[in-house]
């Protein structure tokens, strides 16, 4: 990308991107045509360059993000205040496939992980304590911490406790998520091994979850009902673990091929450069571990809102079409059952960063997809069937979505940001700038600046140094929120607690 104070994304655009402060008085030429700023603009946000009546559509990436609120002039900053969204209930599709080829070579990269007796690959040999109901949560604290002072962790990457408020209380949809998410983190292969434990009266019955788990390693994965002990559950509980700790301490890395590697994809903190430089970065990262044989997974379904048929189009079958239309409206009936819009997500900081209205931020959004045809499309608590890029069911929430992410079987989460943010989930969750200012206020939250591509770097020079980033913490060289230390998962919720 070329050193320039603007950018005009795509050529259809009524809009430029500021990519430095623009001033009242300051005059701009696009496409020969000079502009005169009307109000002080920040980067990131939007100046008009054409005149707009009041209903008129606003175009940016190619696509309307909302219409006037009134009358606009060439050279306004175009923001919530004079653009509102077109978006409202839920809408008939009609399947227009688009088949792009991606021309992108097989490069016969590899990793450095552990493989699992299923053929599944770890990026991480850890061992985890996973509570079928909160009311263990203290107990299942109190273990990681004995067992990481006891091995000191000599041979094992990590000790964690997956402490949630979930497992009893719940009715239904909210009581199979539960049960669905803790399944799929027991059977994760970033885990060598996982203590089930339980209270014993929940709700979410320990001999049932053990029979949803399936065919599973029970030298991996043992289970402790603490109602059932007599006297100190922590002596049992040590026991088990010191078993799985005899097993999971002789793994080793091996060389595995990328083609093994499934990445989340995951936005938050966006602002307006996150669509003209980290998700499109992420995008062509996306492509290329597409291209190896490996997977992707897009998620945040309310920011897929205003570009669903950018994805629905690009589904390989009929069928994938109608799972992405059913996935769409019923997060949308969600939204509507409780009485809410569906255009209203962008959160106060997405606004102060430029994101004006929920087209703008899922045009931006879904570009962390990249181009490759849409193979397979997945439910909230749904495990990974078909390699390729993949859509899952989740919303927008920074860690629902990525603990969703990681349910489903991703190994590692990127997650790009303009405002910042130090979370991660069960799983690396490496933090890719959208900004050079972010990159350089906050190191110790960033693992990758795709600032950089306003700095005058291009893509086609940063996308070989992102994707060795990238397999670098596949391999082993921990993601700054693990440096931190900041892991934790949370489920999603939509009914009622009893």
């Amino acid at each position: 990308m070329e050193q320039t104070t603007f950018l005009k994304i795509n050529p259809a655009d009524s809009v430029v991107v500021c990519l430095q402060p623009k001033k009242k008085g300051d005059v701009i030429d696009v496409d020969g045509k000079q502009i005169t700023v009307l109000q002080d603009t920040p980067a990131g946000h939007k100046v008009l360059i054409s005149d707009k009546k009041q209903g008129e559509d606003i175009i940016k990436y190619g696509y309307p993000i909302g219409h006037a609120r009134q009358d606009l002039k060439a050279g306004e900053w175009v923001n919530e205040n004079n653009l509102k969204t077109n978006l409202k209930g839920t809408l008939e599709y009609t399947y227009q496939p688009v088949s792009e080829t991606l021309s992108i070579k097989d490069e016969h990269r590899t990793f450095s992980g552990y493989v699992r007796q299923n053929g599944e690959v770890g990026v991480r040999n850890e061992i985890w304590i996973v509570p079928t109901v909160g009311c263990v949560n203290g107990i299942a604290e109190r273990l990681a911490d004995q067992l990481r002072r006891e091995t000191q962790l000599k041979d094992i990457d990590a000790v964690f406790a997956w402490h949630h408020n979930y497992g009893c209380s719940q009715l239904s949809g909210d009581h199979e998520n539960t049960r669905k998410v803790l399944r799929d983190i027991c059977l994760h292969p970033n885990a060598g091994g996982v203590l089930v434990l339980s209270l014993g009266c929940e709700n979410n019955q320990p001999d049932q979850f053990m029979e949803l788990l399936g065919d599973y390693d029970k030298s991996r994965i043992k289970l402790l009902v603490t109602q059932k002990v007599e006297g100190d559950e922590m002596e049992e509980g040590m026991k088990l673990l010191r078993q799985l700790y005899d097993v999971a301490s002789h793994d080793r890395r091996e060389e595995v091929s990328v083609s093994k590697l499934r990445v989340g994809l995951k936005c938050g903190g966006s602002d307006g450069f996150s669509g003209i430089t980290a998700n499109p970065l992420v995008g062509e990262f996306s492509d290329w571990l597409v291209a190896q044989g490996g997977t992707s997974i897009l998620t945040e379904v309310p920011e897929m809102f205003g570009a669903e048929t950018i994805l629905m189009n690009r589904c390989k079958t009929p069928e994938l079409f109608e799972q992405t239309v059913a996935m769409i409206n019923n997060f949308k009936e969600y939204f509507l059952s409780h009485g809410e819009p569906v255009g209203e997500n962008p959160s106060p900081g997405n606004k102060a960063g430029g994101i004006s209205t929920l087209e703008d931020k899922a045009l931006g959004c879904t570009q962390k997809c990249g181009r490759a045809p849409v193979s397979g499309v997945l439910e909230y608590g749904d495990r990974l069937q078909v390699n390729g890029l993949n859509l899952l069911s989740a919303p927008g929430n920074d860690l629902v979505a990525a603990t969703a992410l990681a349910s489903a079987g991703c190994q590692l989460v990127l997650f790009t940001t303009g405002r910042g943010t130090p979370f991660g989930t069960f799983v690396p969750t490496m933090k890719i700038a959208t900004n050079p200012t972010l990159a350089a206020r906050k190191p110790n939250w960033i693992d990758f600046s795709a600032g950089q591509l306003v700095e005058g770097r291009t893509m086609k020079e940063l996308v070989p140094e992102f994707i060795d980033k990238i397999l670098s913490v596949a391999s082993g060289a921990p993601a700054r929120n693990e440096e931190n230390g900041y892991r934790e998962i949370a489920i999603f919720k939509n009914g009622v607690t009893l």
